[in-house]
């Protein structure tokens, strides 16, 4: 049951390739851009079958945006154009700004599974030029609180007294991954205008009178009038992800992994990314 604050949407993470032919399931992504502002796009490539992941994700650009990466099983190996290389491995999150721009590759590796999931969050116009950074965090560093009966890993944002590692973000998000057993329910304070949704990984989530559950694979989109959100666990528990941040509300070109405000912008992006000048 979704408490306080009702669901606007509900979208069903649907089957699509992408990279060099990773099979993954994507919640939402360009044609929902004005509905989930400032996040662009979320897709979960967990699979157990090594042929849906190993193809990975060469060598592409991005610009514009953040892309947040949460590996909860297995690995992924990354680098990039201007020198970072490692692995995000079982419990690790990256936070990537791409900013003026930066080319890498991200590839799962092992034959055992993956479990993970990739969030690209827009700039605002002020900050699509920044210099690229990285904020890694590993398994360790992600602090764990039980927060009204719910196991609560704080990524960004809070949970009760406890803040999460990664900080100063532009959207001011919250990323939450957050299991509840059964029957329970769970409550927080969100900005009133924020942008909120649920993606549903485990178990299920009640609403209503409890008679329909979303499911995993359900995206929730919620209304953005209102300060309270809660949830209740279906009868079996759930595991979600509770992710929410403050809109840009700028116009918005994308292209690709490369998202500005202006088509100009865009085709200069390609330009420099064509004529070798695109890393700054």
């Amino acid at each position: 049951m979704v408490i306080g604050r009702k669901i606007k949407k509900v979208l069903r993470a649907h089957e699509t390739l992408e990279g060099a032919g990773v099979r993954l399931r994507r919640g939402f992504g360009y044609f929902e851009v004005s509905k989930f502002d400032p996040f662009l796009l979320f897709d979960d490539f967990s699979s157990s079958n090594p042929a849906d992941y190993l193809p990975g994700f060469p060598w592409h650009p991005h610009r514009g945006i953040e892309t947040v990466t949460y590996i909860l099983d297995g690995d992924v190996r990354h680098k990039d154009s201007i020198g970072n290389s490692g692995m995000i491995g079982q419990g690790d999150i990256q936070w990537m700004t791409a900013g003026s721009g930066i080319i890498h590759e991200e590839m799962p590796e092992g034959q055992g599974g993956v479990l993970g999931f990739q969030l690209w969050v827009n700039l605002p116009k002020e900050n699509k030029m920044m210099t690229p950074r990285y904020q890694d965090v590993k398994a360790r560093d992600v602090p764990k609180t039980s927060d009204q009966g719910a196991e609560v890993k704080v990524i960004a944002g809070k949970a009760g007294n406890v803040s999460g590692p990664v900080e100063d973000i532009m959207a001011m998000p919250a990323y939450l991954d957050v299991e509840l057993e059964g029957g329970k329910e769970w409550k927080r304070k969100v900005a009133n205008g924020d942008t909120a949704f649920i993606y549903v990984f485990d178990g299920a989530i009640g609403v209503g009178d409890g008679r329909i559950e979303y499911e995993k694979g359900n995206i929730l989109l919620l209304e953005s009038v209102g300060e309270n959100v809660g949830v209740r666990a279906g009868t079996a528990g759930v595991r979600f992800l509770f992710i929410s941040g403050k809109p840009i509300g700028e116009p918005i070109a994308w292209r690709g992994p490369i998202v500005m405000n202006t088509k100009e912008e865009l085709t200069t992006a390609f330009e420099e990314l064509a004529g070798g000048t695109f890393i700054k």
